[in-house]
């Protein structure tokens, strides 16, 4: 019997077959209860990413909506101005914290996910047969944890498309967005010698770079701090790679570190 334990766990790269786990009792029951926990702290980051997102989105266009119905009481005047500034800069700065929570909230699912793979790869060291039934990553390193998203890592266009699409970069761009607008009305009522339009646009460039900057770094300090136990096989790094590299595009565009939890 150990002898076929054994074969079995050769098929599985990084993962040896433990006895002593399988035959502890326990084990299988602990590691599913701390594994329905941690998908429920992933639909919990899930709930609230998409509720701050849902709650901004609501706010700018009631903002919008009432800026609207100022400029035909009031004429676009020095007042409307002063008024259209201050309501645009506090709807950048409500953009500016969805932005974080959500950032914060995508790095909440990363960790929970890496937990996941963790006790899926205790799973295989108790039975190694189920190897060929999982589709989702078995290792809790940042190449593991992409193949649980089933997200490409390579810099290609189709990744950077990816990227565009997920719900923390949404709500960037449109923070952006309102953070040139207000600078633009900022400069109608100074007197700027400059085009009000190029002023918005050249802020709204710069300050989603910025925020994409910031995002980043966030996410690879995050990421250095994951501390892996179980981590992926070079050889199987290097396939998880070029199979990323051969899909420009993903099937799953809508699904992102925030985006959606999952029973994986």
């Amino acid at each position: 019997m150990d002898d076929e334990t054994h074969s079995s766990s050769a098929s599985v790269p990084g993962v040896e077959a433990d006895p002593e786990l399988a035959a502890d009792r326990h084990a299988m029951s602990i590691l599913s209860t701390e594994h329905w926990s941690l998908l429920s702290a992933r639909g919990l980051a899930y709930n609230e990413s998409f509720t701050r997102t849902n709650m901004y989105l609501t706010f700018i266009s009631l903002s919008f909506v009432a800026l609207a119905l100022l400029a035909q009481a009031m004429t676009v005047s020095q007042d409307f101005l002063v008024l259209a500034a201050v309501v645009l800069g506090f709807d950048f700065v409500i953009g500016v914290l969805t932005s974080i929570r959500v950032v914060a909230a995508a790095m909440e699912d990363v960790r929970a996910t890496q937990g996941m793979n963790r006790i899926r790869h205790g799973y295989l060291r108790i039975s190694p047969r189920v190897a060929p039934f999982l589709i989702t990553g078995t290792h809790d390193d940042l190449p593991g944890i992409v193949k649980t998203y089933s997200m490409a890592e390579s810099p290609t266009v189709g990744g950077f498309a990816y990227a565009l699409s997920t719900s923390g970069a949404m709500v960037g761009l449109i923070t952006a967005v309102v953070g040139g607008a207000a600078l633009a009305v900022v400069a109608m009522l100074l007197d700027v010698p400059v085009s009000p339009l190029l002023i918005g646009s050249v802020a709204a460039i710069v300050v989603f770079g910025i925020g994409n900057w910031l995002a980043v770094r966030s996410v690879a300090r995050q990421s250095s701090r994951l501390n892996p136990r179980f981590p992926t096989p070079e050889g199987e790094v290097m396939t998880v790679e070029r199979q990323a590299h051969d899909q420009p595009e993903h099937p799953s565009v809508g699904t992102d570190l925030s985006d959606r939890p999952s029973g994986r």
